[in-house]
Formats: structure tokens, C-alpha cells, sequence
């Protein structure tokens, strides 16, 4: 009963709150935008047919009135900032607008004091934080999205380097700076930045200024960040310029694609100059309500101008607004403002700034607006917990001579595809590189073959190549004077001519000397000055290594080089004694230390079984010797009987078999080929002698030996020519020479007293170096390659390089003996099935003597407690033959039972005798 009177009172008091708070008649709504604009001018049609299809149904706001009052901001941040005041003097719920982004940046302060959501679907730079600005909600893809969408298509299409045009306000300025941010991402940059002055106050002399400036550049791949009246002009120029012929490459933002879809037809002039450009559209997904509205646009804009997918935005926007609203009237029945405690310090003056109130409802209405989830015109409407939409995804159009294409979608869940966003939201993101498709593109000049997106800088000069002026090795490189004109000449400048001729492209160049002639340069300080701009690439026998790879990029190699050692040697004379050579003196015990360990094992296997291994002793010691040193040439007349021993010789055979195979194989070698012997035999004995080292005058070889083999500087010499290594080498200057493989293979043709000992210890090759990112360094990575399969890289070392040496020679010396390392798994296998075989036979040893030795252990008078009586007799068992032991033990068996059966005859007979004795005895008494 209390229960039903609590929620009758209850009921009543919420219809007469109910009744006391009543829907307003009007809901105030501003608008701020410049009308003469493309966008401004389909906004202001857009959000008019929204506010009546809103005003029509009374069930949207259950009878209030949505009232959108516009204002002009003419291009003018002052107006617009006096409209936003204006309407916040009439309490305005909320703003849309404004159309740019220096403007929001301004009005999102207002917007933050006074309480009063501020709306924009063009003021779209992605610096306009929710956590700085959490009053302003962008209602369309901000140019975070749009900017990751070109630096997809930068990838995709695989240039590295762009220049970005851009109007130099807040919007583009930030959308250009998202860019550089996601093209660092795919490893991609941006090399120069050319800023024009804020839309529309660019003039024609602005814009021709700066594409001058770009078109010194060597990037070809051009974003266009402005808005459509500038970038109109900046086309108009480019035109002018022959910025638009074949080479070059166009990407421009979202406002050309507004210029497309709203002003048609294009004036010739213009169509003209934007031929083969790229362009991004807001992609809004196809639906029976966006064609109904586009087919009432007509009507709607009295054919004043096209449609594009702002207008959907705009008027989405709207019905955003009025949804929140309405929901807001049935969380708090009325819509109230309060002053603002601020403002009312600073109201004596004549801007009447007491009129300004905050909204009461402010903070619901933009919790209201955050939640929204509704299908509007552009499709699904939600906002992600970062504002921003869910799967933002863009048109990519390509203008052609009858207007424009569509060849793809990017979309923020699977990037560039040729199928539709909505189509791949039913699968599984794909962001590989394998998965980003578009369709085939007609580029600037009308060509369909995919631009460079490069070319050399136009700035009147030619490539700068720096090249060793080298004094030794000269065949790699050298100056030479050709017709009072000097030149350079060698293998290494042939390679980079061959391979630039194979370029689809010129490139103009010319070789600078480095060095003064008297000794080779420090190709470390040669490639050096890349990075310090006096050379633009350096070409040369510059070895490839880590220090070098941190500040320039080096084309693929195109020779292989390598630390090598070379010293003197002498020959070694042959002597009585080479039959010993093949195997080290360890190898020779080893082996002979196994041959009379196989004798033994099988003479143990044998003894007992085989009259062939019994005997005398020293005739048994004999056998042994024989038999195992025997086995080396398998002529061996003893037969195996047990199985064990087979198995022993089977294994053992076979380890016979390789050690002559490979002794004969060496001392073949060692018998024909010439050899030579150095103390030194390779890097590792080098470094732990005390020996001095030879290098040459300007080769990384110096640091490396310092920094990564720690060798003292005392001990380094440095030698400038092969002359120098030969008398140094000669006269025990220094005990070895450590150079790359390339120069070292042609001092060896003029020295043969000399040879490079051990193999390479480094891995490297030679290279031409470019400045870091340099699209160069990649095409002729390119050509290289080609030089390597079509035959003409060894054409080209066969004319500098090859030569008859005695270099190729090879050489062996005492460390080619053969080890025991070699054989090791084989003696282990051997050895193991020899101690396997000596395990079983002794356990049935033992099984044997346990069975057939113990009758004679019984016996008392053998003392049967005595340890050493169980060994004595175990061996004389163990080397008695097996069938005369079993028949002995027979024997005895049968001897033993006889005398037992003796011993229990007499036994009875005594009993007896006993028996009878007491017989007598009680007779005699009774």
C-alpha cells in the first residue's frame, strides 16, 4: 500500500515539473561562412534544406523550431569573430562553422567560456585538439586522414622525395606538417616547402616566385595544400612554366575535387592546366537517401553550382545538431542561460560584453552531439573516443582530358584498394604492400608509364663527383691528360660511365680530383665531404663499410673486396722424411695407438673360441701385432669367429679405409704441387705475433686493425705504392702486408716472392657514394646489376684488371697437414664400439664362470673365502679354451656326484652296522 502511494506521488510530480517546463518555440543556431566560396556557397544550400526538412516534421523536436541564422565572414577572421559574438548575444545552443581553421583556432576559446558546441566540417586542420579545444567538433575527416592517404600514394607509386605548394594559414601549414610526419613513417620526405601567401590574397607574381624556386628542385612529385582560388592560380602558372609536361607528378588535396564536382563546366584554360593531376574526394557511401537529395539539388541551388560531398556534410551536420537538441529537451525540458561571472568585471565598457551568457546545457548538448550514432547522408555517423570519424576514406580521382576518373579508395582500415570501403569492411584489414591497388593513372604530359618523380637539380651547374687522385694502383683509378685536358681513367671510372649509359635519363657530371698527387687521399674525409655538400657523389674504389654507411648511401657493389694478409714464403724442400708430412705427429700416434687396441679387443674376443689367437705367449703377441697392423692394407689372414669381434672389425675397416684414402689423397698433394711455408698463416697469427704490419697510405684498413683487432699503432706501418710493399716485405720492415683483396691480387702478378696467407677476414665490397636518399644511388644499383648479367662488368674488369700472375697459384703449407680433428668422429665410433664389445663379452664371461665355476669354488680344500683364489681362478677360466673348460667342468660334475653317492653307501652301511651293534648288545643283557 505505501509502495503504490510513493509512485502515485511520484507520477504526479513529474506531470506538473513537466507541465512547468515546456519546449521552447525556437532553438537558435549560427552559421559562419564566406558565401562566395565554393564550399560556402553549397553549405549555405545544404544546411537550408536540412533546417526545413527538420522544421517539417514535428516529431524531430516535438514542435520547436530550429532557426540557423548565417553570417558572412567574407574571408575576413574580424567578421567572423564579430558574427560568432553576435549570435552568442542571442542564446545561440550551438555554431557551425567556421569554414577555416584560423578562425576555429579563435572562436574554440569563445566557444570553450561561453559553453556552446562550435561545428565545422571544413576547418579541418588536425591541430585543433578535443583536450585543447573541447568545445570544437570536426563533423568531417580532419587532414590527418587525408594527408596519410597521399603519403599511402607517395609509397605506393615508390618515390622518396616530394616538394609541398601550400597556402601559409594555420589549415595547410598543419596539414603539411601531418604530411612530413607520415612520409618519414614509409621512409619518404619532404625536401623542400614552398609557402604562399594566405588564400585568396596570392597574387600571380607570389605563385610564379615560388614554382620558380621548385622548379630548381630535383623532386618532381609536387602536393598542392590550398584552397580552390589560389590553387587554381598555382595550376594557371605551373602551366605557364612547362611544370606541367611529362616528368612531373601533381597531388592536390581535397579542394580540387571540390572545383570538379561543383563548377562544370571548367573554362577551358583551366581544364587545360590541371591535366593528369591526382586528387582526393570525401568518399560517402551510396544510399537511397543521398540520391534523393542529390537528385533535389538542382532545385535546391537553382542551378547556382554543382554538388559535392561537403554539402552532405553540412546538412548531416545540422541534423546532428537537432538530434542532440531533442535529446537535451527530454534530459532537462528547457534551454537556459546563465552570466558569466568574467564577463561581468569587464562590462563597463561599450562592448556590452554582459550580453554574453554561457549555456546551461552546453556540456550535455556536446555529450549529446559526441554520442551521436545515426545514418545520415555520408553514411554511418559515430565518433571514435578521439572525435574522429569511424573509417574516414577517400575518392582518388585523376583528371583526364574529358574531366575526371575514378582509379581507387584509400581508407584508414585497409589503405588503397580499387574495391569500395564498404566491401572491405566485411573482411580483415590488409595494409600489406601486396594488397594496395589502383588502377592505372594518365600523369602530367598525357603519358600512362609511371613519371620518375625526380630529375637533376636545374640550377645551371652539373653533378659534382668527387675521385681519388690516386699515385698507387692506378688501374683502378688515375689522372690522365688527354689533348692538354685533363681526365680521369681506370676501372672503377669505366663501371660508372657503363653503368649511367644504361640510365633512362642523362645526367650531367663532372669529375673533381681530390688529393694532391704526392701520396693516395683519406677516402674517409673523401666521402666526407658528401655530407658537406662540396661533392655530390663520389666515385672511386670506396670500400663499403659501417662508418661510411651512417652518413651516405653506396650503389650495390660492383667488385667484391676484402682484407687480406700477404708475406713472404719460401719453398720447402722435399726430404726422406715426406712420406710423413700428411698426417701431424699426433694423427700418427693416435692411429698407431688404435692399430694395437684393435688387436687386442679381437684377441680378447677370439681367445677362447679361436685356435688361431691361442698358444704360446709369445706367439699370441705376435698374432696380435700382425693382425692389427695387418688390417691397414686388409691383408689379414686370421678368421673372426665371434660375433663380436666381426662387428669390431667391420667398424674398424671402414676407419681404415678413410685414413689411407686420405693419406693418400695428401701425399699426392704434398708430391706434386709445389709448396710454401711462412711463419705466418693467416690474420689470427698476425695479431698474437709482435711483428710489424704493413697498410696502405689512405685504406680503412688502418682503423680497422686499431679499432677492431686492438693492434698498437707502434706497430702499423703505412706504404704507399706496391714498390713500397715489396721492400718492406723483402727487408723484414714488416712481417706481413694487409690490404683489400682487389689491390693485393695485382701486386701479387709483378711479385710472386710473395702470398696471401689464410683467407679474408672481412667481407666488404666497392661502391659509388651518393648523399643520404638519394634516388640516384638506387638507379645505378640498378645498372649495376645489369652490368653483372649481361656480361659487361667482366668485360670491363678483364681490360684493367686481369693479368697473367703467378698470384692464382695455389699454396699449401704445414697447416694443411692433416689433424686429428678430422678423423675424430671416426676413432670416437671405433673406440666406442670397442669398449661396447668388451662390456657384453665380459657380462657373459661372468654368466659363464658363474655357472660353470662355481663346483669348483665348492671345494673346501680350494679355499673357496680367498678373493685372489676367485681371480686365479676366473682368469685361468677366462684363458682356458671354452670347450675343453666345459668338458673339464663336466668331468668333475660327474666325478663329484659319484663320490656322493660313495659317501652315502657307506653311510648307510655304518648305520647299519651301529644298528645291529645295539642289537647284540640287548641281547648279551637279557
Amino acid at each position: 500500500m505505501n509502495l503504490v502511494w510513493h509512485v502515485s506521488i511520484l507520477a504526479l510530480y513529474i506531470g506538473i515539473f513537466s507541465e512547468g517546463a515546456s519546449r521552447p518555440d525556437v532553438v537558435n543556431v549560427g552559421a559562419l561562412f564566406t558565401f562566395s566560396t565554393i564550399n560556402g556557397k553549397v553549405s549555405r544550400i545544404a544546411i537550408k534544406a536540412a533546417e526545413d526538412d527538420i522544421n517539417s516534421d514535428p516529431s524531430i523536436l516535438g514542435g520547436t523550431k530550429l532557426s540557423i541564422l548565417m553570417h558572412d565572414s567574407n574571408f575576413s577572421g574580424f567578421l567572423g569573430i564579430i558574427g560568432a559574438l553576435k549570435y552568442m548575444e542571442t542564446d545561440t545552443v550551438a555554431l557551425i562553422g567556421p569554414q577555416n581553421s584560423v578562425m576555429a583556432h579563435v572562436l574554440s576559446h569563445l566557444a570553450n567560456e561561453l559553453h556552446v558546441p562550435l561545428l565545422s566540417f571544413t576547418a579541418l586542420d588536425p591541430t585543433l585538439s578535443p583536450l585543447q579545444y573541447p568545445y570544437f567538433v570536426q563533423t568531417a575527416p580532419n587532414d590527418e586522414f587525408q594527408m596519410t592517404a597521399i603519403a599511402d600514394m607517395i609509397s605506393y607509386f615508390r618515390w622518396g622525395e616530394i616538394v609541398a605548394v601550400y597556402s601559409d594559414d594555420d589549415q595547410s601549414r598543419n596539414g603539411i606538417t601531418a604530411l612530413g610526419d607520415k612520409l618519414a613513417e614509409r621512409r619518404c620526405k619532404i625536401t623542400y616547402k614552398a609557402a604562399l601567401p594566405p588564400d585568396p590574397t596570392a597574387t600571380q607574381s607570389d605563385v610564379k616566385d615560388q614554382l620558380v624556386k621548385v622548379q630548381m628542385m630535383e623532386a618532381r612529385v609536387i602536393v598542392l595544400h590550398t584552397y580552390s582560388k589560389t590553387g587554381l592560380l598555382v595550376f594557371e602558372e605551373a602551366q605557364n612554366l612547362g611544370m606541367m609536361d611529362r616528368g612531373y607528378v601533381w597531388i592536390a588535396s581535397t579542394w580540387l575535387s571540390t572545383v570538379l564536382d561543383s563548377v562544370s563546366p571548367l573554362p577551358s584554360k583551366t581544364a587545360h592546366s590541371i591535366q593528369g593531376v591526382l586528387t582526393l574526394r570525401p568518399h560517402t557511401p551510396n544510399s537511397t537517401r543521398k540520391s534523393a537529395f542529390m537528385s533535389r539539388w538542382q532545385k535546391l541551388s537553382n542551378n547556382s553550382i554543382g554538388f559535392n560531398p561537403y554539402g552532405l556534410y553540412a546538412y548531416d551536420t545540422v541534423w546532428m545538431i537537432a538530434r542532440a537538441v531533442d535529446l537535451l529537451l527530454d534530459q532537462q525540458g528547457t534551454i537556459s542561460f546563465s552570466n558569466d561571472s568574467y564577463l561581468n568585471h569587464e562590462g563597463k565598457g561599450t562592448l556590452n560584453l554582459r550580453a554574453l551568457s554561457i549555456f546551461d546545457g552546453g556540456k550535455q548538448l556536446l555529450d549529446n552531439i559526441l554520442q551521436t550514432n545515426m545514418t545520415g547522408l555520408t553514411g554511418p555517423i559515430q565518433f571514435s573516443p578521439d572525435r574522429s570519424p569511424f573509417h574516414p576514406s577517400y575518392d582518388i580521382l585523376n583528371v583526364i582530358e574529358t574531366g575526371h576518373r575514378q582509379i581507387g579508395y584509400w581508407s584508414n582500415y585497409s589503405g588503397l584498394s580499387v574495391v569500395t570501403p564498404e566491401t572491405l569492411y566485411t573482411r580483415p584489414p590488409n595494409r600489406s604492400s601486396s594488397s594496395q591497388q589502383l588502377d592505372g593513372v594518365v600523369w602530367p604530359g598525357g603519358t600512362t608509364k609511371k613519371p620518375r618523380g625526380w630529375v637533376f637539380a636545374n640550377n645551371g651547374r652539373q653533378l659534382r663527383i668527387g675521385v681519388p687522385n690516386r699515385v698507387s694502383y692506378q688501374d683502378f683509378v688515375s689522372r690522365s691528360r688527354v689533348n692538354g685536358t685533363d681526365t680521369v681513367q681506370g676501372y672503377c671510372i669505366d663501371v660508372f660511365l657503363a653503368a649511367i649509359k644504361l640510365l633512362p635519363y642523362a645526367v650531367p657530371h663532372r669529375f673533381i680530383l681530390f688529393g694532391d698527387g704526392h701520396k693516395n687521399p683519406s677516402y674517409s674525409e673523401l666521402v666526407n665531404m658528401i655530407t658537406t655538400n662540396v661533392f655530390d657523389a663520389v666515385v672511386g674504389d670506396i670500400a663499403i663499410v659501417t662508418n661510411r654507411t651512417k652518413i651516405v648511401d653506396f650503389t650495390q657493389p660492383y667488385i667484391e673486396s676484402g682484407l687480406v694478409v700477404v708475406a713472404p714464403v719460401r719453398k720447402s724442400n722435399s726430404s726422406a722424411w715426406a712420406f710423413l708430412r700428411p698426417f701431424t705427429p699426433f694423427m700418427w700416434a693416435v692411429t698407431a695407438a688404435f692399430f694395437l687396441i684393435i688387436g687386442i679387443v679381437v684377441w680378447i674376443l677370439e681367445h677362447r673360441i679361436n685356435d688361431e689367437f691361442r698358444g704360446p705367449p709369445r706367439k699370441q703377441v705376435a698374432t696380435i701385432l700382425w693382425f692389427s697392423f695387418s688390417t691397414m692394407f686388409f691383408a689379414h689372414r686370421e678368421n673372426t669367429v665371434s660375433t663380436l669381434g666381426r662387428v669390431v672389425i667391420i667398424i674398424w675397416l671402414f676407419v681404415v679405409l678413410i685414413i689411407n684414402s686420405s693419406y693418400t689423397a695428401s701425399l699426392t698433394s704434398i708430391l706434386t704441387v709445389q709448396q710454401l711455408s711462412s711463419p705466418i698463416t693467416g690474420i689470427d697469427s698476425l695479431v698474437t705475433s709482435n711483428e710489424r704490419i704493413g697498410f696502405q697510405v689512405g685504406s680503412f684498413a688502418e682503423n680497422y686493425l686499431m679499432e677492431e683487432l686492438n693492434i698498437p699503432k707502434s706497430r702499423l706501418v703505412a706504404l704507399g705504392s706496391p714498390e713500397e710493399y715489396a721492400v718492406a716485405l723483402e727487408n723484414r720492415t714488416v712481417a706481413a702486408v694487409v690490404d683489400e683483396q682487389p689491390y693485393i691480387e695485382l701486386f701479387l702478378s709483378d711479385h710472386c716472392k710473395f702470398k696471401i696467407r689464410g683467407s679474408e677476414f672481412t667481407k666488404s665490397g666497392w661502391g659509388f657514394a651518393f648523399p643520404r636518399d638519394s634516388p640516384l644511388a638506387l638507379d645505378l644499383s640498378t645498372a649495376i646489376l645489369t652490368l653483372s648479367e649481361n656480361g659487361e662488368l667482366q668485360r670491363i674488369h678483364d681490360k684493367w684488371l686481369s693479368r697473367k700472375s703467378c698470384g692464382s697459384q695455389a699454396t699449401t703449407n704445414e697447416s694443411d697437414q692433416l689433424q686429428l680433428e678430422s678423423f675424430l668422429g671416426l676413432f670416437l665410433i671405433c673406440g666406442a664400439a670397442c669398449f661396447l664389445a668388451l662390456l657384453i663379452y665380459l657380462c657373459l664371461m661372468l654368466c659363464q664362470f658363474s655357472r660353470h665355476g662355481i663346483p669348483e669354488e665348492s671345494d673346501p680344500s680350494r679355499g673357496a673365502g680367498s678373493h685372489s683364489a676367485r681371480v686365479r681362478t676366473f682368469l685361468s677360466f677366462a684363458d682356458e679354451k671354452e670347450d675343453v673348460y666345459k668338458s673339464k667342468s663336466k668331468r668333475k660334475r660327474e666325478e663329484m656326484l659319484s663320490n656322493s653317492r660313495v659317501k652315502e653307501d657307506e653311510s648307510k652301511r655304518t648305520q647299519m652296522d651301529s644298528s645291529q651293534q645295539r642289537d647284540d648288545c640287548e641281547i648279551s643283557v637279557h
